[in-house]
C-alpha cells in the first residue's frame, strides 16, 4: 500500500514546530486549525504537545489534514 505523501514541506513544518510550535503554528501550517488554536490557548500543551509534536515531525510520521505525510 502506498502512502499519499503531503504537498507540505517537511523543512518548513520542522522548523515552525521548532520556533513557533508553543502557538502551534504548524498546525495551522499543515491545516489543523481547530489543534493549531488549542496550542496558542495552552502555550503548546505547557510546551509539552509542542515536544511530542516535534518529535513526531522529526521522525517523518505527522500528517496534514487531509491524513497525508509530511516525510523528508
Amino acid at each position: 500500500m502506498e502512502k499519499e505523501q503531503s504537498p507540505k514541506s517537511y523543512i518548513a513544518a520542522v522548523l515552525l514546530c521548532f520556533f513557533l510550535g508553543a502557538l502551534g503554528v504548524h498546525r495551522f501550517y499543515v491545516g489543523k486549525i481547530g489543534t493549531g488554536i488549542l496550542m496558542i490557548l495552552t502555550l503548546g500543551g505547557f510546551g509539552i504537545w509542542q515536544i511530542i509534536d516535534f518529535v513526531i515531525i522529526v521522525v517523518g510520521q505527522f500528517r496534514d489534514k487531509e491524513r497525508r505525510l509530511i516525510q523528508p
